[in-house]
C-alpha cells in the first residue's frame, strides 16, 4: 500500500514539476512563484527513486543549442544570401529625395537608433538596478541578461565587422554593395556595415527579453515578442534610411543579436550557480523547466 502511494504520488507530481526545482537531493525544493514551467514534459523521460521521503525532481541540462537552431540560422542564412542581389535596389529607393525629405521618416529614424544605441544599456541597467534596490528578482535577472545579451551580441559583432570589411553604402553612394575587403574594418568604421550594430543590439535585447518574460508570464509572448521583435526591425530599417547599412547587414544582425539573446538566457537559467550572476544578483538564478529536461522524480524518506 505505501508503495503504491508513493508511485501515485510521483505520477501526480510528474504532471505539475516545478521549474525553480534543484538538484540538490538533501535540501527541500525552493518556491519561486510565478516562474514559468512547461506543462509538456514527456512521460517516457520520468523515473521513480526513493530516499528519504521526499519528493524531489531530477533535472539534468539540455545542450546549449537545439535542432530547432540549425533552422533558424538556416532561414537568416537563405535571408541574408537572398538579399545581396537587392541590396542596391533597396538602398537606392530608400535614399530617393521623395523619402528622404519626410521629416517624419527622419525624426522616427534617429529616435529609433538612439532607442537602440546607448538606450539598450540604459534599458537593462535601469532594470537591473531598479530590480535589486526594490528587491525584484525577476526585474533584476531581467535586466542584467538583456544586457550581458547586448554585450554578447557585441562581442561577435566586433569580430564580424572588422574582419568581413563591407563598404558601407554612403562609401559608393549605393552603388557597389559587393565591396568587401578583408579585415579592413580594423582600420576606419567606413568599412564596418556587416552586419548592423544597432540591429543585433536592438535583437539582442528583444530576444532577451522575450525569452525571460515568457518563462515566467507564458501568455504574454503574443504581446511581448511582436511588439520587441517589431521595434527591433524598425531599428534595422533606421539604420538604411540613414544610409548606413545594407539589407542583407540587417538580417545577419538579427540574426546574431537573436541567438545572442536566446543563448545567453538559455544557458545561464541552465548553469544557475555562475559566478558572475550569482554575484550579481545576490543569489542563484533559478533553474527554468524549458531549459532543461526532466529525468524522473526523487522520493526520499
Amino acid at each position: 500500500m505505501l508503495r503504491t502511494s508513493f508511485l501515485a504520488l510521483a505520477l501526480l507530481a510528474s504532471r505539475t514539476p516545478s521549474a525553480a526545482a534543484q538538484t540538490t537531493p538533501a535540501a527541500p525544493a525552493p518556491s519561486h512563484a510565478g516562474v514559468g514551467s512547461r506543462s509538456d514534459s514527456v512521460a517516457s523521460d520520468s523515473a521513480t527513486v526513493m530516499q528519504q521521503g521526499q519528493v524531489r525532481p531530477l533535472i539534468m541540462p539540455r545542450g546549449l543549442f537545439k535542432r530547432s537552431d540549425a533552422f533558424l540560422a538556416a532561414g537568416f542564412a537563405a535571408a541574408t544570401v537572398a538579399l545581396f542581389p537587392l541590396d542596391q535596389h533597396v538602398a537606392e529607393e530608400l535614399q530617393s529625395p521623395g523619402v528622404q525629405s519626410n521629416r517624419t521618416l527622419e525624426n522616427t529614424a534617429t529616435r529609433l537608433e538612439k532607442l537602440s544605441s546607448p538606450g539598450a544599456y540604459y534599458f537593462g541597467g535601469g532594470l537591473y538596478l531598479v530590480g535589486r534596490v526594490a528587491g525584484w528578482d525577476r526585474v533584476a535577472d531581467l535586466g542584467l541578461h538583456a544586457t550581458e545579451s547586448v554585450m554578447l551580441a557585441e562581442g561577435i559583432g566586433y569580430v564580424l565587422k572588422r574582419t568581413i570589411g563591407r563598404a558601407r553604402p554612403y562609401v559608393s553612394n549605393t552603388a557597389d554593395p559587393r565591396d568587401f575587403s578583408l579585415g579592413t574594418g580594423f582600420g576606419t568604421g567606413d568599412r564596418r556595415s556587416f552586419p548592423s550594430g544597432h540591429t543585433y543590439t536592438a535583437f539582442a535585447v528583444a530576444s532577451a527579453v522575450t525569452s525571460e518574460t515568457s518563462a515566467w508570464w507564458p501568455s504574454s509572448k503574443w504581446f511581448v515578442a511582436p511588439l520587441m521583435y517589431g521595434g527591433a526591425a524598425m531599428v534595422g530599417l533606421s539604420r538604411m534610411y540613414h544610409n548606413q547599412h545594407w539589407a542583407s547587414d540587417i538580417v545577419l544582425g538579427a540574426a546574431v543579436g537573436t541567438f545572442s539573446g536566446l543563448k545567453l538566457v538559455r544557458f545561464m537559467h541552465d548553469h544557475p550557480d555562475n559566478r558572475g550572476d550569482r554575484f550579481l544578483l545576490g543569489s542563484p538564478v533559478v533553474r527554468r523547466a524549458h531549459d532543461a529536461t526532466q529525468l524522473g522524480w526523487q522520493l526520499t524518506f
